[in-house]
């Protein structure tokens, strides 16, 4: 047997949502609340991977990412299938920016252009949809 009918096949493993809790963004414009389950990422490895590898993510959920400090965030798509919207929040949860339409596997730089501590990755085109905007306001509760 030669060693190349021997190859391995490398299947990448299914990343499932798993909802670690639910977000609320308040609108200021017509004081409705918009909400999504979310998926926290708060250890190294889930900041680094957020939703990376995934095929789709349904339109009520949501990544959640929690920071320890409030400082100017850059994000990328590198390895990301799914396009999405990013929302930055600062310390006291309100919206201070957000990027629109972030195209899959782009590493292009994605800057908050303003201090933030958590960033919302939603479905891409869901902000103008919802017309959620910048001073919007957020809250989440985590399940135990």
């Amino acid at each position: 047997m030669a060693c190349k009918d021997n190859i391995k096949q490398i299947k990448q493993t299914k990343i499932e949502f798993s909802k670690d809790g639910e977000l609320s963004v308040y609108k200021k414009t017509d004081s409705s609340t918009v909400l999504f389950d979310i998926e926290i990422a708060e250890t190294d490895f889930a900041v680094q991977t957020g939703l990376m590898y995934r095929d789709f993510m349904k339109t009520n959920q949501a990544m959640l990412f929690i920071f320890e400090d409030e400082q100017e965030r850059f994000f990328y798509m590198k390895n990301t299938k799914i396009p999405l919207d990013l929302l930055y929040l600062n310390s006291d949860k309100k919206i201070v920016s957000f990027q629109e339409h972030a195209k899959p596997f782009d590493e292009s730089s994605l800057p908050s252009k303003a201090p933030a501590q958590y960033v919302l990755e939603i479905n891409a085109g869901l902000i103008q949809q919802l017309s959620i905007n910048v001073g919007d306001s957020v809250s989440f509760k985590r399940h135990n």
